[in-house]
């Protein structure tokens, strides 16, 4: 058996499909890790974390930063359901700044209101961390 040496990445927002492309490989944040996938990877199905997804293509490494959501790894197909999805270069440190901000001064009165505020002092602390990069 002849071993794949392309992998198919697709990223998905709620908006539009933002990422079909082959690749090399890939590395993205799950909720409690990363992962590295390289073709001829077993099946997985796990949760999305946030932070950093890096992957090489043809044109070279690129980086997203992601928000959360699911993965399925199934044959050569990566695919990423993701709350929002924004390429690094894209970032506006000031409005993750803002929005650190914000997240600090949520007040959290039950569980729910406190993962939201942790959620989004992680997503705008790693947004701050990328973007500055």
């Amino acid at each position: 058996m002849i071993a794949t040496t392309q992998l198919r990445l697709i990223v998905v927002t709620p908006e539009t499909t933002l990422l079909d492309e082959p690749i090399r490989s890939v590395r993205f944040p799950l909720y409690d890790g990363q992962i590295g996938v390289l073709p001829g990877r077993l099946p997985a199905v796990g949760r999305l974390g946030v932070g950093e997804m890096r992957f090489e293509g043809d044109h070279g490494s690129r980086s997203f930063f992601i928000d959360g959501g699911f993965v399925q790894i199934k044959g050569g197909v990566v695919t990423l359901l993701t709350h929002g999805a924004i390429s690094v270069d894209q970032i506006d440190t000031a409005k993750a700044e803002t929005d650190l901000a914000a997240a600090m001064s949520m007040k959290a009165t039950d569980d729910a209101a406190f993962a939201a505020r942790q959620h989004a002092m992680e997503s705008a602390r790693n947004r701050l961390r990328l973007g500055r990069k």
